[in-house]
């Protein structure tokens, strides 16, 4: 920072009982009132340099003293002390802190060059060009201060003239940069990296107010000198630097704290931003779009511009990560610690996107690649949320079944989250089981985890035989459905209650299907499963019956199975005939 010093005579200001007066051996015979503070000084100095208090002291006897209030001058009683010691001779230094107050001050007491030659304000402004307006954190410093005195600020062109010495030295290219700069970014060491980086200017700035910096990224992107990218980190920078972090806990309970004032600056800005994001694709990152989201729903933002988040930051969702996602939800009430509903509507407003873009094009490579990036994502973004004890399973099977079934070629991932959803909830009823588990399509099911879901107890049965019916279908039948079901407990008792990872984890692309043809197999998988399953059940009370009129029971009831198809008989059959011989033993 650079410093103007004027004067050479020492401070002889001091305080005496709330009033400010100057070491002199000539009685005062000038008071005035600044604001709250009287100062008692003398007409000879002052008078000579101000041409305001030339003419309001022009009525008045030479060597009589006179009371002038001064309670409207811009800057206050500093500035205007400033501008008195000026005129006594007494050494003051001027820099970018306390610049534009003294000069706004200096003017309205017309310290002009009409009045005394080489006034206070010509060296001002001397200063102003030749030493702040050369210098980056001077120029950005008085920016900031003209939120304070704006209407002098405008008239006199200190906005105009820094926002243009700001934009020209960012406009530089780095390898010409000399001046000092704030880059704190992770990780970078200035020491280890000699050259300049292409957005060393983007924190400096992110102190000004919203308003400022607006204006200066506004003249930026008129030249089309910076690539958007670049803007676009501007941006990013400066909404990490005033809006709160939906992510940390801590910074949320900070900023609920504030007063409504900062929450209404903070809305302001952020719909600032909104605006300014450049329209080309990949400017800024999908997840730094979705924390605005995040934000913008918690501050209450206008409908505008929550729809033009939606609509950026589905054009993008393919890029989003996990993490990009998950946003807490903050509430008294005890209910699900994750913000479901923002990513619900992020998922549907995407897949309608989709629908309106790639309409009829299921078959290209492009569509298809897109909506199956974005289900990978969503399915392990399940798989995270569903270790949350308050997790509804509504919320569940809304945000899988948001995607259409073209979505997922496999189901590897999804059959990990509601295992890990069961897990978690060991209690859920088997209604709310059946409905969390009738969203898994046990035909994409790949051979590992197919597996894996004949031996896992906590799926419902039905799941269960869908999944070894398929299983049997696909592959050697070399165990009945009894032996499979058996198995299940002491394969869960043993540890294996992890689905196997899938070999390329989501790189497994099944051939595509068409949609038509995928729901009449489901439509036929359904029937065949329900009659296995009744079959399993009369099987699993044979195993079980121990007297002669329990066995006859079951013949009875095996009596009114015997309109099943017989393909779905083969597999009973070989169970029944295993056991015969040890069934006269169990019903003696």
């Amino acid at each position: 920072m650079k410093f103007m010093k004027l004067g050479t005579r020492p401070d002889t200001f001091y305080t005496e009982q709330a009033t400010r007066t100057v070491e002199s051996d000539t009685p005062a015979d000038l008071i005035l009132q600044v604001n709250n503070v009287t100062y008692l000084l003398h007409k000879f100095p002052l008078l000579p340099k101000c041409g305001l208090l030339q003419h309001l002291c022009s009525s008045s006897h030479e060597k009589e003293s006179i009371l002038i209030e001064l309670n409207d001058i811009p800057g206050g009683e500093d500035a205007f002390e400033l501008c008195a010691k000026y005129c006594y001779g007494i050494t003051i230094n001027l820099s970018a802190n306390n610049f534009l107050p003294a000069l706004c001050a200096a003017k309205f007491l017309r310290m002009t060059e009409s009045v005394d030659k080489g006034n206070f304000i010509l060296k001002q402004e001397a200063f102003f060009s030749s030493c702040i307006l050369e210098g980056w954190k001077d120029s950005i410093i008085i920016l900031q201060a003209t939120i304070k005195l704006p209407e002098l600020s405008e008239d006199l062109g200190i906005v105009r003239r820094c926002i243009d010495s700001i934009v020209e030295k960012i406009l530089t290219p780095p390898t010409k940069v000399l001046w000092s700069y704030t880059y704190t970014r992770p990780g970078y060491n200035k020491n280890n990296r000699p050259s300049v980086p292409r957005d060393w200017w983007t924190e400096d700035i992110s102190d000004l107010d919203i308003d400022l910096f607006r204006c200066i990224i506004i003249a930026i992107r008129t030249t089309n000198m910076l690539p958007p990218q670049l803007i676009g980190e501007a941006l990013h920078v400066y909404a990490s630097r005033w809006l709160p972090d939906t992510r940390s806990i801590m910074s949320m309970e900070c900023f609920m704290s504030e007063p409504r004032g900062t929450k209404e600056r903070n809305r302001r800005a952020l719909e600032s931003i909104v605006s300014m994001v450049p329209p080309e694709r990949g400017s800024v990152s999908v997840g730094f779009l979705l924390r605005l989201l995040s934000v913008g729903n918690f501050l209450g933002v206008s409908t505008a511009t929550k729809t033009e988040l939606l609509r950026r930051s589905c054009q993008q969702l393919e890029e989003a990560a996990v993490d990009d996602l998950i946003f807490p939800k903050y509430s008294s009430s005890v209910e699900c610690q994750y913000n479901i509903e923002l990513v619900l509507a992020v998922v549907e407003s995407y897949c309608m996107l989709w629908r309106r873009q790639f309409a009829g094009k299921y078959e290209d490579d492009q569509p298809l690649s897109s909506i199956r990036k974005v289900a990978r994502v969503i399915d392990s973004y399940l798989q995270v949320i569903s270790k949350d004890v308050n997790l509804q399973v509504s919320k569940v099977v809304a945000i899988a079944e948001a995607l259409p079934d073209i979505a997922r070629p496999l189901h590897d991932e999804l059959y990990r989250a509601i295992n890990t959803y069961l897990k978690v909830h060991p209690n859920l009823e088997k209604a709310n089981k059946k409905w969390l588990c009738r969203i898994l399509n046990c035909q994409k099911l790949s051979p590992e985890v197919r597996a894996h879901a004949v031996k896992n107890e906590r799926l419902p049965l039905r799941t269960v035989v869908r999944v070894f019916f398929f299983d049997q279908e696909k592959g050697p039948r070399n165990s009945t459905p009894l032996e499979i079901l058996s198995k299940r407990k002491q394969n869960m008792a043993a540890g294996d209650d992890q689905p196997p990872e899938a070999e390329g984890r989501t790189n497994k692309v099944a051939p595509h299907r068409s949609r038509g043809g995928d729901n009449k197999d489901h439509v036929k998988t359904e029937t065949l499963a329900s009659e296995l399953e009744k079959k399993l059940a009369i099987v699993e009370a044979e195993e079980a019956c121990t007297c002669p009129k329990g066995k006859e029971a079951m013949e009875q009831r095996r009596m009114t199975m015997q309109n099943l198809e017989p393909t779905s008989n083969m597999s009973i059959g070989r169970s029944r005939s295993e056991r015969s011989s040890n069934r006269g033993r169990n019903c003696r």
